[in-house]
């Protein structure tokens, strides 16, 4: 007589689920990853300008090396992903940075930092965009009684901005009291994004199934001033973004004494953990609320920025970056959201590619200028140029934006 199990088998379709779920959290940990080890080399400014004898324009320069990376890896490969699967794309992206990583440990000077820097860029490139639509993507198979929950996107956000504001504190961490600063970090952090692929290339499911033929970058008819608006006040979120990363550590140094690595890295956790705290914690506010408060919390932030230069305190830049930080997370967030509305369905891994390429160039520009105007002008009077430019810029393009949203 046979016997009955009365333990269930699953479903082919709760499997499937499963799986989908499985990969989703697997998915949001690399774009984590690779979006801290963007940030990470922020506290090992100094240490790599002392190695290697090159001044604070020099490691603007370096920093921003990676925008070139990300324009290639978003504009000419963003929108594979579209066509060819997520999958495909993401665990190239997390070997590519993971390759950049070694790089760092292997080629010293400031041309293999710009090397290492660039292709650390590529993955970037590749991730950002495919990440979140991957996350899109693997929600919608796992819980399909939910088609407009909010979910992927804040975990999508999350995972870019809390992955920005570990890298610095991970590292600085990893540097203040783990043997050879400038090769742990980057050993330890190659070893999880090679882990991380073998993962997702074992168990991680395709949503993509026969790609599409439509234009890489395709928006709704009369969405193109809306998606202007959006990049712009994304251009100018990652502003803020990219001076805190590539120059707080110096400032740290020269104008308040602190000589720490490990407290390097605390303006660029603040700011960055900022940013990912207030979009966790207004997932209900529609795209108009957000960025009405953050184009206020923006340039308060940056007018204790200024303040911290004026009268030195630490306590004080730490506030700073985390109020800009808020901001600047409000106006990502809301931008985002308009970028991907802007985009036709089937391609949106391609317009937010294009998004977080111009993103990226916002990243990097104006740290640089700000780095050659200092050299001229001075730290403090670079400070309030600085903050006054990026305000006003905030304020245009959030106005751009919503009025572009009005009409379409």
């Amino acid at each position: 007589m046979p016997v009955v199990s009365l333990v269930r088998k699953p479903s082919r379709e709760e499997v499937g689920g499963a799986a989908h779920v499985r990969a989703f959290w697997v998915a949001a940990a690399a774009f984590s990853v690779v979006m801290a080890f963007g940030t990470a080399p922020t506290p090992l400014w100094p240490l790599f300008a002392a190695r290697d004898r090159f001044g604070p324009t020099m490691v603007t320069v370096a920093f921003a090396a990676i925008v070139v990376g990300t324009a290639t890896g978003f504009l000419l490969l963003g929108h594979l992903s579209d066509r060819h699967g997520r999958r495909v794309v993401i665990i190239p992206a997390l070997l590519v940075t993971a390759a950049s990583a070694v790089l760092f440990v292997v080629w010293h000077g400031l041309a293999g930092i710009i090397v290492a820097r660039m292709l650390n860029g590529v993955g970037t490139g590749l991730m950002a965009s495919t990440a979140t639509a991957y996350l899109g993507d693997l929600y919608r198979r796992a819980r399909p009684d939910r088609p407009a929950s909010a979910v992927p996107g804040v975990v999508a956000a999350a995972a870019n901005l809390g992955g920005l504001a570990l890298g610095p504190l991970a590292a600085g961490a990893l540097a203040e009291w783990a043997p050879s600063p400038l090769a742990t970090t980057f050993v330890v952090f190659a070893v999880v994004m090679a882990a991380l692929a073998v993962v997702l290339l074992l168990d991680a499911p395709e949503t993509v199934e026969g790609g599409t033929s439509e234009r890489r970058f395709g928006l709704r008819p009369g969405a193109g001033a809306m998606f202007a608006g959006a990049a712009g006040t994304g251009a100018v979120a990652f502003a803020v973004m990219g001076f805190f990363s590539s120059l707080s550590a110096g400032m740290l140094k020269t104008a308040l004494g602190e000589s720490s690595v490990f407290v390097a890295g605390l303006p660029g956790f603040a700011l960055f953990a900022a940013s990912a705290v207030v979009q966790l914690a207004v997932g209900g506010w529609s795209g108009t609320r957000m960025s009405a408060v953050g184009v206020v919390l923006f340039p308060a932030g940056l007018a204790l920025t200024v303040l911290s230069v004026y009268h030195p305190s630490l306590a004080l830049f730490l506030v700073a970056a985390a109020v800009t930080g808020a901001g600047a997370g409000l106006l990502f967030k809301a931008a985002i959201a308009e970028a991907a509305g802007a985009a036709k369905p089937e391609s949106r891994a391609g317009v937010l590619a294009v998004f977080f390429a111009v993103g990226y160039v916002g990243m990097g520009l104006p740290s640089i200028a700000f780095s050659v105007a200092q050299r001229h002008l001075g730290l403090t009077t670079s400070m309030v140029w600085f903050a006054a430019l990026i305000s006003g810029a905030a304020i245009l393009t959030v106005a751009t934006a919503r009025r572009a949203s009005r009409r379409a």
